[in-house]
């Protein structure tokens, strides 16, 4: 997905456009807020990557869940308890 995305962004801006822009980024952050900029985007990506794979986690978890009980259930259709053949005979 990050090549598609970064394929598309390549394909908008030509190399003169991206140096433009990183030199305009440079002349408002200057060289020494750079470094701690960059840093901070990357810890605010690996959060929202850690975020994204725990809300997969706990929607898988649930899937697997109803996906146990629904079996349990149709065991427990499948092989009925004898308490009503049991009766009947009596």
């Amino acid at each position: 997905m990050y090549s598609i995305i970064f394929s598309l962004v390549l394909g908008w801006l030509s190399v003169q456009e991206l140096l433009i822009v990183g030199a305009i980024i440079l002349l408002l952050f200057g060289g020494r807020k750079l470094p701690e900029l960059m840093r901070g985007l990357g810890k605010g990506i690996r959060e929202f990557n850690a975020a994204k794979a725990n809300v997969r986690n706990e929607v898988e978890e649930g899937l697997r869940s109803e996906e146990r009980k629904a079996s349990e259930r149709k065991k427990m259709n499948d092989n009925p308890k004898d308490s009503t053949n049991d009766s009947a005979e009596a």
